[in-house]
Order: C-alpha cells, then structure tokens, then sequence
C-alpha cells in the first residue's frame, strides 16, 4: 500500500430523492429525502484527492485510510454508511439481515445491517416503528407480514430531538413523519421492505415478504437514549454498538477545542449538526457548515475540533475494538 499523504477529507454530500421526502435539507421537487453524507463512493470534496471516492483511497491506502482495526475485519471494504433523513411521511417497513444471514441469503461477501438513529429534530407526536408488541410471537409475527396486517402487531415509539435509537438486524422498523435525523449503518444494499403504507408497487419499492419473514425476530420494545452534552466544549457517547459508535460533540468559539485521537486505529467521520466547526490536524484543516461532513484517516492520530462564529454541534462515528 502507498504512503497516505493527506489525512483529512472533506467529503461531498449527495442527495436522493424519496417519495416520503421533505424540504429542510434542500428545497426540491421531487422531494429530497436523503443526503448520503460518508460511505465508500463519496467523493473528496477538495484538495490533492478532489473528486476521487473513499472506495478510490481505501483501495489505494488500506489501514493508513481505514485504520488497523478496521482494515483487519473489513480489508478495502469501507464499512460505514453515513445519512441525513428528511421524513414528511412515513417511510417502508423493513427489516435486515444479520452478518450471517446476509452472507446465506445474498453472497459469500455480504455484510448484514444494524442501523441507529438520531433525532435532530421532531415534530409533536412524532413516532417510530420499532420491533413488535411485547405479547406477538415469532407464528403470529410471521401470519402478520404474509397477511399485510404488520401494523397490528408493530410497536410505536415517540421520540423527540436527542433521541438516539439502536436498530440491530433482524428488527422491524419504520420512520414516521414530522423527523429530521442522522443515520449510521453498515455499509450494505440489502433492505427487505415488509409493508409500504400501499403506496403503488414499483421496481425500486417491491415488497420481499419471504425474505422478511426469514430475518425478522418477534423483538419488543427497543429501549430510547438521550445523550446530554456537558457545559461548554465536550464529548459524550451517543450511540455505541460493536458495529460503530458515535460521540455527540459541543463546541464553541471561545472554549477550549475538542481534542481527539484515531489511535491508527479506526477513521473518523464528523458531521455538522448545528453551526458550522473547524477540522484541524497538523498543518491541514477543514470548514464544515451544517450537514457537511470530513473523515479523519485511521492513521492520522491526534487533531482537534472547534467552533466558528458560534457554538457547533457535530456527531462523530468510528469503529470500535468489539468485533
């Protein structure tokens, strides 16, 4: 592998547009529903790499990109898909495989999906779709997806802004209307859609009921965190998974920045979810405004965070030591 020259990237976001789209990522029409915001065909958005991927760089740099850790579990599979949520309707119910059943059901090479969730913003009344009623069993779970019945059985969760939600493979799960959100997963294609509010059947929205019925668990209630950030500048965990875990981060211009150490261990990927944050390591730097994002290589050791013109708020995601 080559010498990794840069270690900081800012990453071009993409938007998608989605039936269930809103307007506060970007005004459009047809609706904006997603920003892909970090996964391996992100484009670098300046500097010597401007314009290649992450694929492009993890191909190229392996663990000085990914970081050892990563590297050793992944190889030049970047693991980690990054989005912002724009929610003005409800969205499909799904459900995900699980490493194993990714790797039998699609390919030998195939990872499964464990998602999280964490709210920005939140309507009143705004609801999730997450596991089932504690009382519904696995034959009366299977029954319910066969029958187009899964909102008998489904479970409802209200959430606010700061919530953050673990979704584990194998859970049924749908994001309702009113919800602007950050969402981490595996970095994989597979989505089995179990029920689509009967909105009309196309290619890219089929239902897969025996896929469904194969991955889904008769799992309850999901429990809800609420991370709270402390005075001032600082860090505190938001999410935390074997799969990835992600700080919630406050800083200020006038405050002491926010110290942080890949430990060429894992890359870092920190996204602005209020204001707008400066990136520093070494001699390299990054401006981030709202909804945009950098990654921090694996390699690259201690940096810092700080805020600009104001107070920032970021959430930083990595993989851990857990697999």
């Amino acid at each position: 592998m080559s010498p990794l020259d840069n270690h900081l990237f800012a990453l071009e976001p993409q938007s998608r547009e989605r039936v269930w789209g809103g307007q506060l990522l970007h005004p459009a029409t047809p609706p904006i529903g997603e920003v892909w915001a970090a996964y391996g065909p992100s484009r670098i958005a300046s500097g010597a790499h401007v314009g290649r991927t992450l694929d492009d760089l993890t191909a190229e740099y392996g663990a000085a990109l990914l970081g050892s850790t990563v590297a050793s579990h992944f190889g030049t599979h970047f693991p980690l898909l990054i989005k912002l949520l724009d929610c003005a309707d409800w969205l499909s119910v799904q459900v995900h495989p699980d490493d194993e059943q990714a790797r039998r059901m699609v390919g030998p090479d195939e990872f499964g999906k464990t998602e999280a969730w964490y709210f920005l913003s939140a309507a009143t009344g705004s609801q999730i779709m997450l596991g089932v009623k504690p009382e519904v069993g696995e034959q009366e779970l299977e029954d319910a997806i066969r029958g187009g019945r899964i909102r008998s059985v489904a479970n409802l969760v209200d959430v606010q802004a700061g919530d953050a939600v673990v979704v584990p493979a194998g859970t049924l799960h749908a994001l309702g209307p009113g919800l602007l959100l950050y969402e981490v997963q595996e970095a994989s294609d597979t989505t089995y859609r179990v029920y689509d509010w009967d909105r009309p059947a196309s290619d890219g929205r089929a239902l897969h009921i025996e896929e469904s019925v194969a991955v889904t668990r008769a799992v309850g209630p999901v429990e809800t965190m609420s991370p709270r950030l402390p005075a001032g500048s600082g860090a505190v965990d938001a999410i935390d998974t074997q799969y990835f875990d992600v700080d919630l981060i406050g800083v200020g211009p006038d405050t002491k920045p926010v110290a942080a150490d890949t430990r060429g261990r894992s890359f870092h990927i920190l996204t602005v979810i209020d204001g707008e944050a400066e990136i520093v390591l070494g001699a390299e730097q990054a401006v981030l405004k709202r909804f945009e994002s950098a990654l921090v290589a694996g390699s690259a050791g201690e940096y810092q965070t700080r805020g600009i013109d104001g107070a920032a708020r970021l959430l930083r995601a990595a993989v851990p030591d857990k697999r």
